[in-house]
């Protein structure tokens, strides 16, 4: 979730100067992600550098995969950047190549059928579990005799219902909150006569307030006024209705399961062969977002440069509204590498796992093929290294203990534009073992849907940053391996000799960037590039 959503909640309620507020009074420079510090003053990962340091080289192109909620494939900005089966026919209901998914042009959806319908909503992974688990353990007490199997499933369910039970009264209290809110603000802009961008300052101060209710609501909107023109202020609120509404109907949902919509029988991990070739799906909002950090066309003078040239973009739609499938994770790895992939890019995640053997395998065959999987650290706030997020770089027995470390991964952590304590994002996840390297994701503007653009922010928005680096690096040193372009990325990253403050809700602690991350710091094309030319040099 958009942190700013839960700032407006506790705004509303009058009892929280949210922090992720004050970060973004600023408004970052276009395309500030690609900026160099020493020349812009910005933590960029000075991609133009590096392209200038590049520009004698011949390169080849790549493909990346993007794991996510779908890609608009029709695009103005990405059409001219997106991997093509040339071996499929667009349309065709035959599988031309013979690779088990018939008319794969721009890759699969695995959230679909063959009849063309799909899966948008879906659960969280943790209200799966309850489902499947409460008819078993709903009555068990404590002191009731179970095996030793028995005894470790019935306290994870019940660390589950926890869980569940504040997530719940976190999303039944947002959504009552920001309704109200929605429904004030509604009844002012109805006042005004005007459109939401329309709206000013003056506009406001015309309004006598009739209730306190209408006060507070006007205080709040000018509040943001100081920082955002009202009508993305609304746009913030609007998704915030949104976002709780979906958690109390859909993703908390015990009683809705949209599975049977796909057609697969579940409980089989080595089912591989289901879902469509609608690559866009009905929510293609987030994985066209990421694709644009990716690889958006370079030097087009249109929307954005994305951070990789020479990069062929394949969609695979694996995640829904909820949280993804453990399976459909596993295949659309499988699906990347088989078609190929060099890097495959993951901004998603959750805190629970269903079945985290049939992943481990998929990840230990992208590792066998010399696949680079890239992985966005997540938005909680948390020290991963304690709190985990799946799916992660660490392979696990039946009880969790750790079997080996995936040397074929990188886990991205999210920073802003300044070099100053709130360098690294108020939301972003952090781990000295788990969190391989930070990477910009505070305010990125990206492509959107129906050739539009937006800022949005994340974990989600780093990982393809780093993604796309990784294409750099593979297309015009297509030698090195994935462990190598690993190692290139950890080794040369911009180093801060600061201070800054660790995210969490308390946000009193301050650490140097090593002591929350592998690398201790900032990924930097530049000096990526410049490092991976003396390995060459030395071949």
């Amino acid at each position: 979730m958009n942190r700013i959503n839960k700032a407006l909640l506790y705004l509303a309620l009058g009892i929280f100067p949210y922090a992720s507020i004050a970060q973004d009074k600023d408004t970052p420079p276009p395309n500030w992600y690609n900026l160099d510090f020493q020349k812009d003053g910005i933590m960029g990962i000075s991609t133009e550098k590096a392209y200038d340091f590049l520009k004698n080289k011949t390169a080849k192109p790549v493909v990346v995969a993007v794991l996510d909620g779908g890609v608009d494939i029709e695009h103005e900005d990405l059409k001219e950047v997106l991997w093509t089966n040339p071996k499929e026919t667009a349309g065709s209901t035959k599988d031309n190549d013979g690779n088990g998914y018939a008319g794969d042009v721009y890759g699969w959806n695995f959230l679909g059928n063959a009849n063309g319908e799909n899966v948008d909503q879906d659960n969280l992974e943790v209200t799966r579990l309850i489902r499947k688990y409460e008819p078993k353990y709903i009555s068990v007490l404590p002191s009731t005799r179970l095996s030793e199997a028995e005894r470790r499933e019935f306290v994870a369910y019940q660390q589950m219902i926890g869980d569940y039970t504040s997530k719940m009264d976190e999303a039944q209290f947002g959504a009552t909150n920001y309704s109200r809110l929605k429904e004030d603000i509604d009844g002012i802009v109805a006042s005004t006569g005007k459109e939401p961008k329309d709206i000013t300052k003056a506009d406001l101060d015309k309004i006598t307030p009739s209730n306190d209710r209408q006060k507070m609501a006007i205080r709040i909107i000018k509040k943001e006024l100081d920082k955002d023109p009202f009508d993305k202020f609304y746009d913030s609120l609007t998704e915030g209705v949104k976002y709780y509404e979906e958690q109390v109907n859909f993703h908390l949902n015990k009683d809705f399961n949209p599975r049977s919509i796909i057609g697969d029988n579940y409980d089989d991990a080595s089912e591989r062969y289901y879902g469509n070739p609608d690559v866009k799906g009905p929510d293609a909002g987030h994985g066209t977002h990421v694709a644009g950090i990716i690889g958006a066309k370079r030097g087009n003078n249109i929307g954005i440069d994305g951070v990789a040239n020479h990069v062929e973009i394949m969609a695979v739609r694996t995640v829904p509204n909820g949280d993804e499938h453990d399976k459909d994770v596993a295949n659309a790895i499988r699906y990347a590498v088989d078609n190929g992939a060099k890097i495959i890019n993951m901004s998603f995640g959750k805190a629970y796992v269903y079945n985290k053997q049939t992943v481990d395998d998929a990840v230990k065959y992208a590792e066998s093929k010399d696949v680079l999987l890239v992985h966005a650290a997540g938005n909680d706030g948390a020290d991963v290294d304690v709190t985990k997020n799946y799916p992660m770089k660490y392979y696990t027995d039946s009880l969790g203990s750790v079997q080996g470390e995936a040397k074929n991964w990188i886990t991205v952590g999210a920073t802003g534009w300044k070099q100053d304590v709130d360098l690294v994002a108020t939301f972003s996840n952090y781990g000295y073992r788990s969190v391989d390297v930070f990477a910009p994701g505070v305010r990125i503007n990206s492509t959107m849907p129906e050739s539009t653009y937006k800022e949005q922010q994340g974990t989600s928005m780093a990982a393809p940053v780093v993604a796309g680096l990784a294409a750099i690096l593979r297309s015009y040193y297509p030698d090195l391996t994935a462990p190598e372009v690993k190692d290139i990325i950890l080794k040369s990253v911009t180093k801060v000799d600061q201070k800054v403050t660790v995210p969490g809700e308390g946000r009193s602690k301050k650490a140097y960037l090593d002591e929350i991350s592998v690398s201790g710091g900032i990924v930097n094309a530049y000096e990526a590039v410049k490092l991976a030319e003396e390995l060459a040099g030395k071949r």
